[in-house]
C-alpha cells in the first residue's frame, strides 16, 4: 500500500498565511494496482489475430531465378569454387506459381456478433488473402469490406455467427492518466495482454485523426488491436509506436474509436470513404501575428492559398483570413480545420467564422469532395514580378522595404486589385527571410493601395508595437510579424 505523505505549514516550521488555501484538495491515498484479470477474462475472446497471405506469381518464380543465376555469376568471379562441368547451380527451393506464402501478421476485434472485425488498413495491405483466428483456435477466410489508408482502418467480414464482440466506448470521455489495457499478437505471440495508463489525448501526430497517445507495452504485430478501458469498452485501435529502435520505447498511439467508427459504417456500406474539400492551403498562426491582427489568441487557421473555382473561391474565402469557427465549433490549431473539413459529407453547407480586416465575419460554402490524395491548389512558387513601367520607390521604410507599384499587367496575372512588389529588404524584414519579389498585399487588416499609400502607412506605425504583414509568395500568402525599426534622431 502507498500511503500519502501532507505537509502543512505548521508541519514544516513556517508561519501561516491568512487566507491561504491549497489550489486542490488532497487526493486519497492509491490502495493499490488494478487486478486485470476479470476484466481480461471478459473481453479477450473477442480479440483476433489476422495473418495476411499473399499468392506466388510466375513473374515472382522469374525474378528470384534471376537472383540466383547473379549470385552463381558473383560467386564463380569472386570467390568459392566454380561448378563442375554439366554441375547445375545450387537453387533455392521456390514455390510453385500460385502458392500461398505469410506475409504479415496483425491483430483486430470482433464488433458485432455476425462476424464483422476492425483492424488497420496497413495490416491487410496488399494481402491476397486475410486470414482471422479466435482464441478459440477457430480460423475464417476474411472478405475486406473496405480499407482506408488515410485514417488507417478496415473493415473485414468473417462468416460466424453469435461470436463474442466487444462495446464500443466514448473515448472523449476517458481521462489522461486512467488505466488501459492492449490486447493483441505482437511478434505473432497470439493474445498477449499489455498496460498502462493514457498520456495524452488528441495527439497531432500530423495524421488526419487526433491519437489517444499511452504508454502501453505496443510492438509488431498488436497493429489493429484494441485499446480497453476497465469498463471493458473498446476506446480506440492501436495503431503506431514512437521508436528509435524499431520496438516499442514507451509511447505509442491508438485511433480514437469514435472516428473509427464513422470510418467503418462508410466501408462497409460502399466500401470507400468520402471525405469534404474547400480547395484551400492552410498554416498555423503565431502569437505575434495573432496580436497584430486584434485577435485575443492565435488559435484559428490562416488561409494561405485559395484554389481558383474551387468551394472555398465560390464561397468568398479570401487568402489572409483566419478561420476561427466551422460550423459554430471553434478551431483551436489549425489541423482542427482540415479534419472538421474531410469529416464533413460532400455537397453540405457549412459555415466559416473568419477574422478579416479587424472584424469576425460569416463565409458560407457548399463543400465539394476530396479526390483520393486530397490534394489541393498549386505549390508555393511561380513566376516573379515583370519589368515594371514605372521607376521604384528607393526607400527603405520602417518594416525594411522597398517597394514598388505593381503594374497593371501584374495585377491582372495575380489577381488583385492592390498591393505593392518588393525590391529589397533589410532590418526586420530581411531577418523574417522576406525576399525580392514577395507582394505585400495587406497591413495590419488594412489593404494595401500602392507604395506611396504603403509607406505612408509604415511611417505611422508604432514602434513599441509589431506589425502583420500579409506576403505573398508565388501561389501562397502568409502573415509576418515585423516589428518597426524606431525613427532615427
Amino acid at each position: 500500500m502507498i500511503s500519502a505523505l501532507v505537509l502543512s505549514a505548521a508541519s514544516l516550521g513556517l508561519p501561516a498565511v491568512a487566507g491561504f488555501a491549497p489550489a486542490y484538495a488532497a487526493a486519497p491515498a492509491v490502495a493499490g494496482l488494478p487486478d486485470f484479470a476479470d476484466l481480461v477474462e471478459r473481453v479477450g475472446p473477442a480479440v483476433v489475430n489476422i495473418r495476411t497471405t499473399e499468392r506466388i506469381t510466375q513473374r515472382d518464380v522469374d525474378a528470384a531465378g534471376q537472383a540466383d543465376e547473379m549470385q552463381e555469376f558473383l560467386r564463380r568471379f569472386f570467390g568459392g569454387q566454380i561448378p563442375r562441368q554439366g554441375q547445375a547451380p545450387r537453387r533455392r527451393n521456390l514455390p510453385a506459381p500460385g502458392q500461398e506464402i505469410q506475409r504479415g501478421i496483425g491483430s483486430g476485434f470482433v464488433v458485432s456478433a455476425d462476424g464483422y472485425v476492425l483492424t488497420n488498413a496497413h495490416v491487410v495491405d496488399g494481402a491476397d488473402e486475410v486470414y482471422v483466428t479466435l482464441t478459440d483456435k477457430r480460423e475464417f477466410k476474411a472478405k475486406v469490406l473496405g480499407a482506408d489508408a488515410r485514417a488507417d482502418v478496415a473493415v473485414l467480414k468473417i462468416d460466424g455467427g453469435k461470436l463474442p464482440y466487444l462495446t464500443i466506448g466514448d473515448p472523449n470521455k476517458a481521462r489522461v492518466g486512467e488505466w488501459v489495457i492492449a490486447i493483441g499478437s505482437p511478434f505473432n505471440l497470439e493474445n498477449t495482454v499489455t498496460s498502462g495508463i493514457i498520456s495524452a489525448k488528441a495527439r497531432d501526430t500530423g495524421d488526419l485523426l487526433p491519437l489517444i497517445q499511452s504508454d502501453v507495452a505496443v510492438n509488431p504485430g498488436n497493429s489493429g488491436g484494441p485499446l480497453i478501458n476497465l469498463r471493458g469498452e473498446v476506446i480506440g485501435i492501436n495503431s503506431q509506436i514512437a521508436t528509435l529502435s524499431g520496438g516499442y520505447n514507451g509511447i505509442s498511439f491508438a485511433i480514437p474509436i469514435d472516428e473509427a467508427m464513422r470510418v467503418a459504417e462508410q466501408l462497409k456500406k460502399s466500401g470507400k470513404v468520402t471525405r469534404g474539400r474547400l480547395g484551400v492551403q492552410i498554416g498555423e498562426l503565431n502569437k505575434d501575428v495573432a496580436e497584430s491582427l486584434g485577435l485575443k489568441n492565435n488559435k484559428g487557421a490562416e488561409v494561405t492559398q485559395v484554389e481558383p473555382g474551387s468551394p472555398a473561391d465560390k464561397g468568398g474565402l479570401r487568402v489572409g483570413d483566419v478561420v476561427t469557427k466551422y460550423n459554430g465549433k471553434e478551431i483551436d490549431r489549425f489541423a482542427d480545420l482540415t479534419r472538421m473539413v474531410l469529416g464533413t459529407a460532400p455537397g453540405s453547407k457549412a459555415t466559416l467564422t473568419v477574422w478579416r480586416k479587424g472584424a469576425p465575419a460569416d463565409v458560407h460554402v457548399t463543400v465539394g469532395e476530396a479526390d483520393p490524395d486530397n490534394k489541393v491548389a498549386g505549390r508555393p512558387g511561380g513566376k516573379r514580378g515583370e519589368k515594371k513601367d514605372e521607376a521604384p520607390a528607393t526607400a527603405v521604410n520602417a518594416l525594411g522595404f522597398v517597394v514598388g507599384d505593381l503594374t497593371a499587367a501584374q495585377k491582372r496575372e495575380l489577381g488583385v486589385t492592390g498591393g505593392v512588389v518588393v525590391e529589397d529588404t533589410e532590418g526586420a524584414a530581411e531577418v523574417a527571410g522576406l525576399r525580392r519579389g514577395d507582394i505585400l498585399l495587406m497591413l495590419n487588416n488594412q489593404d494595401i493601395v500602392d507604395a506611396k499609400q504603403f509607406n505612408a502607412a509604415v511611417a505611422k506605425l508604432d514602434p513599441k508595437r509589431a506589425a502583420a504583414v500579409l506576403v505573398r509568395r508565388g501561389n501562397q500568402a502568409q502573415h509576418f510579424s515585423l516589428r518597426p525599426a524606431p525613427a532615427s534622431k
